[in-house]
This record gives structure tokens, C-alpha cells and sequence, in this order.
């Protein structure tokens, strides 16, 4: 019995202190109504907001964005701070917690340049569609620093900027998830860096990659994404290395779906594990290519270390019925090395040719059990 009442005491005793905490930490949440921001979808915002950052990166607190249209120019994040607003966004519309564009001459909308450990939730981000080359989320370091960036990017709508919905320019270590990057006239999420996951988001109607990264990267996880009607293509990667692309859809690509290609000083990709993908009706005919080969599924060129297997593939056309069929090519590959691309199923799954092998391959190469046939009824 005294066991009991003594366990009894001290879960009473941590249950008080666990009031006690929370209502210290209420002091830490800041709202930015308390320092003067409207909210009314006409009022500028900008200041008010900013001096809620500020005072929340003094205590390492959070701040708080309820419901309504906030209108702003670029915003600095302090370092070690949560952003938290009312995730109410639905696929056509920005809703609940909006932090809209009013400046064409901003970089970005929100700047976590510097913000280490950043946590952003529930914020809806409007571009307008205003301005060049403007970004919605942005990280932009000279160089990778001596500390991991580490910004958690969660459950957030990024539209309609003139640069990328999210671009994290030299990162080091990131997550972005349950998140969606749409109608943007850059990439949906554009990484210049590695150590990240990319889990369960939707990247849409970019006018670039859905996942595009042009320089430097590796490292990371794509995993269970939505990337759809990106006119350059799903996946885009060049000279990247060490990757886990595993059960993504990727729907209506302009170009190839998952495009693995040398980088700018002719690096190889390599190290890449790619499996469990569902490609649909990539190649959209109506939009620009550089070649004919833009037309397929996937195209890797200068690759090591690939393994390609258990994804499936197929052709379609735009909704309702509309449009031409595409692609014209399953898989197409050129210099590859120490890599197997086996045990993919192309179902009606091109036009023309399934495998299109340029050859020049390396050492090691396996192509085996592919099946697959073309898309003869329209």
C-alpha cells in the first residue's frame, strides 16, 4: 500500500508540475495580434509581424498567426523559434493562416536564412505571382557553415511565387513534409545541399521540377510525395548521389517523370535506390523539350550505382479525356554502371519503345525482367 500511495504521490506531484510548465510556457507563445497585425487582407503587416519574430528569437519561444489574410513583404526568422498558424488550406484554395505578397522587389516571403532549428506549421504563403524570381520559403547561405540548418517545414501551402515554392539554397540537414508546393514558376522544392526528407507532400503545377536540384546534393529521402503537372519534369536530379526515392506518384510531367543526369562538371549520380514508384502519363506533348527523349518515364545518363526496380508505369493523357497520349518511351538510359534495372512493369506503358539503350555502359550492368507493352487502343 505505501508503494501505491507513494507511486500515486509522485504522478499527482509531475501532473502539477506539468500545469505549472504550461503555463510558463503560455508567456512564450507570442501572438503577432498582440503587436499590432490586422490580419484583414489590406493592412501591411509587415512590422508587426516581424517584431513578434523578433521577440520570440530572444526566448527561443513561437509565435502564433491565426485565421486571416496578413499581408507582408519578406520576413527574417530568427534562429530557434516555431512559426504556427491554422493549417485550413484545401487543394484549390489558400485558407486559414495566410501570410500574402505585397512587395515585387522581395527575394522571398519568408527568409530562414541563418534560422537554425526553425519549425514552421500550418501557414498558408501567397505569391501572387508578382515580381521575378521571388521565392516563397527561402534559405540562402554563401557557404554550408559549421552548423546543420535543420528547419522542419510542415503542413504548409506555398503558391503562386515567381521563383520556387521552397528554395533551400545551400542546406544542411531539412525536413519538409505533409506540405504542398503549387502553381509556382519555379521548382516546387529546389535543394542545393543534402541530409533531408521530403515525405508526403504534394508538389503541383510547377513551372520547373517538382523536386528539382541543379547543383551540389545527396543524401536524402523521397518518400510517399504527390508530384504531378511539373512542367520539367517529377524528379530532377543532376550529379546527385546517396538517394531513397521510394513510393511516389508522379502524374503528368512535361518531361521525364525521375531524371537522374551528369552535373555541371559532368558528375556522375550515383547511389540511388529507386523503387515502389507509380509513373503516369509523363512527356506531356503540349509542352516544350529539349528532346525527343523528354518524352519517357525515366531517363538516367552517367549513373553508378542505381538500383531500379518495382515500379510500375503507364501512359494517359490529360483529364476528362483530352489531349494527346504520352509518353512516346518507357526507360532511357546511356553510361551506366554497377547498377540493375530490373523488375519494372510498363503496362501500356509508351508509345513507340520500351527500353531505349544508348549504351556506353560500364561494368556491371543489369537489365532484366522488364515487361511491359505498348498503348495500341486510344
Amino acid at each position: 500500500m505505501g508503494a501505491a500511495i507513494t507511486a500515486s504521490s509522485l504522478a499527482t506531484t509531475a501532473y502539477t508540475q506539468g500545469i505549472d510548465n504550461k503555463e510558463k510556457n503560455r508567456k512564450e507563445i507570442l501572438n503577432v495580434v498582440d503587436f499590432g497585425a490586422k490580419g484583414d487582407g489590406q493592412t501591411d503587416d509587415t512590422q508587426a509581424i516581424q517584431k513578434a519574430l523578433d521577440a520570440a528569437g530572444k526566448i527561443n519561444g513561437s509565435v502564433l498567426i491565426p485565421e486571416g489574410t496578413y499581408m507582408c513583404s519578406e520576413l527574417k526568422v530568427p534562429a530557434g523559434i516555431g512559426i504556427h498558424g491554422l493549417p485550413a488550406w484545401s487543394y484549390r484554395d489558400g485558407m486559414g493562416s495566410i501570410l500574402k505578397l505585397n512587395d515585387s522587389y522581395s527575394s522571398c516571403l519568408l527568409n530562414i536564412t541563418g534560422a537554425f532549428g526553425v519549425y514552421l506549421y500550418g501557414l498558408c504563403l501567397q505569391g501572387g505571382d508578382i515580381g521575378e524570381g521571388i521565392h516563397g520559403i527561402l534559405v540562402d547561405k554563401p557557404d554550408y557553415g559549421k552548423q546543420e540548418d535543420t528547419p522542419r517545414i510542415d503542413t504548409c501551402r506555398v503558391e503562386h511565387f515567381s521563383g520556387d515554392g521552397i528554395r533551400l539554397e545551400r542546406i544542411w540537414c531539412f525536413c519538409v513534409r505533409h506540405c504542398h508546393c503549387m502553381s509556382n514558376r519555379g521548382c516546387g522544392l529546389r535543394v542545393r545541399g543534402w541530409d533531408g526528407f521530403v515525405l508526403d507532400n504534394w508538389l503541383s503545377g510547377n513551372s520547373q521540377a517538382g523536386y528539382g536540384a541543379y547543383d551540389e546534393n545527396n543524401a536524402t529521402t523521397v518518400t510517399g510525395n504527390r508530384i504531378e503537372w511539373n512542367r520539367e519534369g517529377g524528379i530532377v536530379l543532376y550529379g546527385g548521389s546517396h538517394y531513397n526515392i521510394t513510393g511516389n506518384y508522379i502524374d503528368r510531367s512535361g518531361r521525364s517523370a525521375l531524371a537522374l543526369l551528369p552535373g555541371k562538371r559532368n558528375q556522375r549520380c550515383h547511389t540511388l535506390a529507386v523503387t515502389g514508384n507509380v509513373l503516369y502519363r509523363s512527356g506531356k506533348p503540349d509542352w516544350d523539350k529539349k528532346d525527343e527523349y523528354d518524352s519517357s518515364h525515366a531517363r538516367f545518363e552517367r549513373v553508378s550505382g542505381l538500383t531500379f526496380t518495382g515500379n510500375a508505369f503507364t501512359t494517359g493523357r490529360d483529364d476528362g479525356g483530352r489531349g494527346s497520349w504520352s509518353p512516346d518511351y518507357g526507360i532511357v538510359m546511356k553510361e551506366l554502371e554497377y547498377s540493375v534495372i530490373a523488375d519494372n512493369v510498363l503496362y501500356n506503358g509508351m508509345l513507340k519503345q520500351m527500353i531505349v539503350d544508348q549504351g556506353e555502359h560500364g561494368e556491371d550492368v543489369i537489365i532484366k525482367n522488364n515487361v511491359g507493352c505498348l498503348r495500341t487502343e486510344f
